[in-house]
């Protein structure tokens, strides 16, 4: 693990308010009202939007996913910080440092 990510887990997130979140057969589907676009979370990016319903570290994201998943844990990671990164990007979650 390098500094960056190191200083990146320690990072908090948290959902955005005024989503419509819904499951469908397992997984989460998500309506942003702002820009009108429909997102499918899948059944772990469902787990994952649920741990972000109050500010959460990534890192804590990360090991209880490791915790309950049969994952690699470099694996874990990087599609974590990917699939955060997206959220970030699409305005749907907050990224905060402490």
């Amino acid at each position: 693990m390098n500094k960056e990510n190191v200083m990146l887990f320690k990072e908090k997130v948290q959902q955005v308010k005024g989503n419509i979140v819904s499951d469908m057969g397992g997984e989460k589907v998500m309506l942003n009202i702002g820009n009108g676009k429909y997102y499918n979370l899948g059944t772990i990016g469902g787990d994952i939007w649920e741990r972000m319903s109050e500010p959460v570290e990534i890192g804590q994201i990360i090991a209880d996913l490791l915790n309950y998943y049969d994952v690699d844990r470099e694996k874990c990671e990087e599609e974590v910080i990917n699939f955060l990164l997206h959220l970030h990007t699409e305005k749907l979650i907050e990224m905060k440092c402490d």
